[in-house]
Formats: C-alpha cells, sequence, structure tokens
C-alpha cells in the first residue's frame, strides 16, 4: 500500500472525527459545506453548490470522449437531534445534536475518493461527480438537489450507508428493493374533557386513544396478508393532564414501513378508517395527518451487479452477507436518485466481532472508521480508477 494511500485515509479518519464533533441537522449543514468545499479546493477539483448547503464536484469533465458512463457518487452530511452519549473524544460539541446515524463517515469516505480520483484523473474512463448531499434525515434533499441540477448528465449513480448489524466488511446489495418507503400520521383525538370522578359527564380521548393503539398495531397482523413486508409502529402518545382532569385531547404520533405504494394505500385507508371509526364508538372526533415521506429504495439490477463486483474485487468472494432479512425496514432519500437514473445502494456491515454495535440514531452509537478505506476502494473501482493499493501513486 502506497504512502499516499495510506495517508489518505488516515486524513479521512481525523476529518470524519473532526465533522462528528461539529453536527449539523438538516438544512442547517453551513459549517459543515464549507469544510468540505475547502478540502475540494485544497485537492484542485472544481466544485458547485446544489440546493444550499449540498455541494456538486467534478473529476475528468474535459475530454471529449469517454469509454464509460458519467457516473455519479453520493454521501450524505446531516446529524440527528439526538444528545450523545459516547463518551468519545470526538464526541459532539453541539448540545442536543449528534452524528447518530453516520453521515459523518459517508461524507468523510467520499473526500478521501474524491483526493484518491483526483490523483489518478487522467486515467479514468468517464467523468465523475461527488455528490454532497444534505437533509437525507427526513428533509427529502436528494429531492432538492435532483430540481437543483444535481444529475444532469449523470448515467448512473451509487451510494452506501453503514448497517451495525451486519457484520463488519459484509455487504447487502440486492437487484431490486434493499430499503422500504417510509411515512408518518397524526391522530388528533378531541373529546369532551372534565373531573376524573364524573366519566359519564365527559367523552374521553385518553381512552379512544388506546382503543387506537392497540387497533393500529395489529393491522400488519391481521389486516395485510402474511406475505405482504410492512411494519406500522405507534411511537408517540401525548395527552397531558393532571391526575383528576380527564383531557380535552389527546395526540397519537407513529411511522409506517412499506415496500411498495400500494401497501402505503392500503396501510394509510386503513389508518383513517380505524381512527374515525373507533372515535365515532367512543363519541370522540378524530382528526388524521399522513405524511408519505420517502419511497421504497430500488436498486437497478445491472448497476447493483457491478457493484458488487467492484466490492468482490476489493474484499474477495466471502464479503457478502446473505443472513440479513430484505428489505430492511428502514428508509433512504437515495430513492429519489433510483426513481430517476439508472443506479445501485448498498448496506455496508459496521458490525464488529467481540463488541457490542449500537444501532443508528442511537445516542450510542460511532461510526466504524475501519469502513472508509474499503468503501474509497469500492467507490474507486466504480469510477474506473486502479485500485489504490495497487497503485503506486506517491
Amino acid at each position: 500500500m502506497s504512502a499516499f494511500w495510506q495517508n489518505t485515509i488516515s486524513q479521512a479518519i481525523r476529518l470524519r472525527q473532526e465533522l462528528h464533533s461539529q453536527p449539523e441537522l438538516s438544512w442547517h449543514e453551513t459549517r459543515t459545506a464549507q469544510k468540505i468545499r475547502t478540502t475540494l479546493s485544497e485537492l484542485n477539483i472544481n466544485w458547485s453548490p446544489c440546493a444550499g448547503t449540498g455541494t456538486l464536484a467534478r473529476l475528468n469533465m474535459s475530454a471529449t470522449a469517454f469509454s464509460a458512463p458519467h457516473i455519479a457518487l453520493r454521501g450524505d452530511i446531516d446529524a440527528l437531534p439526538i444528545e450523545e452519549q459516547t463518551g468519545k473524544t470526538w464526541a459532539s460539541r453541539q448540545l442536543g445534536c449528534m452524528h447518530a446515524c453516520g453521515h459523518d463517515g459517508h461524507t468523510a469516505t467520499l473526500l478521501a475518493t474524491a483526493q484518491y480520483l483526483k490523483s489518478v484523473e487522467y486515467t479514468l474512463p468517464g467523468p465523475v461527480t461527488l455528490i454532497f448531499q444534505p437533509a437525507e434525515e427526513g428533509g427529502h434533499g436528494a429531492l432538492r438537489m435532483i430540481e437543483d441540477g444535481a444529475l444532469d448528465g449523470i448515467d448512473e449513480i451509487y451510494g452506501w450507508h453503514n448497517w451495525p448489524a451486519i457484520p463488519e466488511g459484509q455487504l447487502v446489495c440486492p437487484d431490486g428493493i434493499v430499503m422500504c418507503g417510509n411515512g408518518t400520521f397524526e391522530i388528533t383525538v378531541t373529546g369532551q374533557g372534565g373531573h376524573a370522578s364524573q366519566p359519564e359527564l365527559c367523552r374521553d380521548p385518553v381512552l379512544a386513544g388506546s382503543a387506537m393503539v392497540q387497533a393500529l398495531q395489529q393491522v400488519v397482523a391481521r389486516r395485510l396478508a402474511p406475505q405482504q413486508t410492512a411494519v406500522l409502529s405507534v411511537t408517540s402518545f401525548n395527552a397531558p393532564s393532571g391526575p383528576t382532569v380527564i383531557p380535552q385531547q389527546a395526540v397519537l404520533g407513529g411511522s409506517i414501513r412499506v415496500p411498495n405504494n400500494a401497501t402505503r394505500e392500503q396501510i394509510n385507508a386503513l389508518i383513517v378508517e380505524i381512527a374515525e371509526h373507533t372515535a365515532h364508538g367512543h363519541g370522540v372526533r378524530a382528526e388524521v395527518k399522513i405524511e408519505p415521506r420517502y419511497n421504497a429504495t430500488i436498486n437497478h439490477a445491472a448497476q447493483a451487479g457491478k457493484l458488487r463486483a467492484a466490492w468482490r474485487a476489493v474484499m474477495g468472494d466471502a464479503a457478502f452477507d446473505v443472513a440479513t432479512p430484505l428489505p430492511i425496514m428502514a428508509s433512504e432519500d437515495f430513492s429519489y436518485y433510483l426513481q430517476e437514473i439508472p443506479g445501485a445502494f448498498a448496506l455496508v456491515g459496521a458490525g464488529k466481532k467481540g463488541e457490542e454495535s449500537f444501532p443508528c440514531h442511537s445516542p450510542f452509537y460511532d461510526f466504524n472508521d475501519a469502513l472508509i478505506e474499503p468503501v474509497a476502494r469500492l467507490y474507486a473501482h466504480l469510477a474506473g480508477a486502479p485500485d489504490p493499493t495497487h497503485n503506486n501513486k506517491e
């Protein structure tokens, strides 16, 4: 392994930990964007802003003819509203905000890729665009990037996400669906509040809401076919009151995970049906608000095959996870890109053998820095560059 490549990875790890200590929420990634752009400028890589805090970096754009398609490689940059509890020396310095999903690692990996691809730019068979995308965490950042031209001229796109539940270095990249779509719902139950000693004079929204929770949590088990993949979770129940007061209102919230829009429509209709019918039976009113959020992330078969072949070249034939049930029930706004052009999205195992692996979105989670090197090599292969570990670049 060349000293150049070793230094590139060491710099990326330091950068990852710096980014981790200074997280920023969706659409507020100003400092992160500035760091990305400064780094690209130092590498003499042309870049342009996109969708505010997003950045597009372009390589090998000057040639007049290419033997390979124009590919895009994506990394997301935003953090989450979670108070970190890792105790790491590079832990978040921002109160109530942390990189609990590894986007700091995705960004650092893409910058390591940028540094290497710039050093071998003349060998690339086609142009490469690096997409540093904001607001993946529910902010529809990919959609905004597309609307601002991020995919203009791009033929194929590739992305990845670390996944602590999969053993370190094992890859999941199926033909077809890899991650589900998602949505959220809110049900406002309005009754008639009053004294707890006189329930007959009240219409209790807590009782009605509790019945809704029970019924909603049975949708997947009793209203969908066993062959359908779906999740419906009630995740909040807010009915503030005193110990002797039946409140006027209760608000329920939750999330759904679906593999396709047909299942989404079926579940959404059942949420409304259950809320309204249960409310009627309890003499209260129910108002339902549903937010669709992201569609399923569905790989294109040819590009998924290319990604698996590149991973095999980097890690060998055994580096593929076959135990994880698919699709993963989490969601990704990378789905927007795959609805527009061919591409593939992979999950790369982050679980360290013999150590407890905290899931993404946990306050104890931290990105596994050991993934930066192999995924940067994966991206180099997809770009058609020589393998960094076999290249004599110093």
